[in-house]
């Protein structure tokens, strides 16, 4: 059954865990290691303004609660979810400049399966014949073209994790393939089940670029 505000109970008491660890730290700490602004508001309130896939999402603080600086509009679950818990987590860990797959994560083994399966097929489905595409909507979300595969782009998905999109477009023999990197130190910031959830968001935000164009 879906509770009042469109979550259902266990999503409602997931967002409300992620609240209470972001209440327990240090503001200042949190902007630090997170590498996003920290705002002082009226009324006790303070917080943060994160980017994320090309949207700046304000985080007040101690509430937690998170909406779109440019449309005021609070994010889906998910998404909320990943923004708590970078915050109470990044330790201040740069991006190491190595690319690793989901597999090379932490426990990734155990998700990639999984992840191979709902983020692989939708990249190719969108990009597979149309490199330019795929250069384009990363650019869109702040990327960068990245020397990999046919095409590929590299995105700062938040202010320290790092996510690559690398485009093979096959020939006679074989069919177009795509694929999703991570920074090597993304593992500092977010746990790998949350990394998984972070790289079909990533799709999904590129694959959203493409249809706008």
């Amino acid at each position: 059954m879906v509770a009042p505000g469109g979550d259902t109970p266990r999503q409602k008491r997931a967002l409300a865990l992620a609240r209470e660890r972001l209440a327990d730290k240090l503001p200042t700490l949190v902007a630090a290691r997170a590498g996003v602004t920290h705002l002082a508001e009226a009324e006790g309130q303070e917080a943060f303004d994160v980017p994320f896939l090309g949207r700046i999402y304000r985080v007040t603080y101690p509430s937690g609660d998170i909406a779109d600086v440019e449309s005021g509009q609070a994010p889906h679950h998910a998404a909320s979810l990943i923004l708590l818990h970078y915050l109470a987590q990044a330790d201040g860990t740069p991006p190491a400049g190595e690319w690793v797959a989901f597999r090379e994560l932490p426990d990734g083994m155990i998700y990639h399966s999984a992840f191979v399966g709902r983020v692989e097929p939708g990249l190719v489905g969108v990009f597979g014949h149309r490199p330019d595409a795929l250069l384009d909507s990363g650019r869109a979300l702040g990327g960068m073209p990245l020397d990999l595969g046919d095409a590929a782009v590299s995105v700062d998905v938040l202010p320290y994790i790092r996510l690559a999109c690398v485009l093979h477009l096959g020939d006679d023999e074989f069919p177009p393939a795509a694929n999703v990197l991570f920074d090597a130190a993304a593992g500092h910031h977010l746990p790998t089940e949350d990394l998984a959830v972070l790289g079909g968001l990533f799709v999904g935000a590129l694959c959203k670029a493409a249809a706008r164009r």
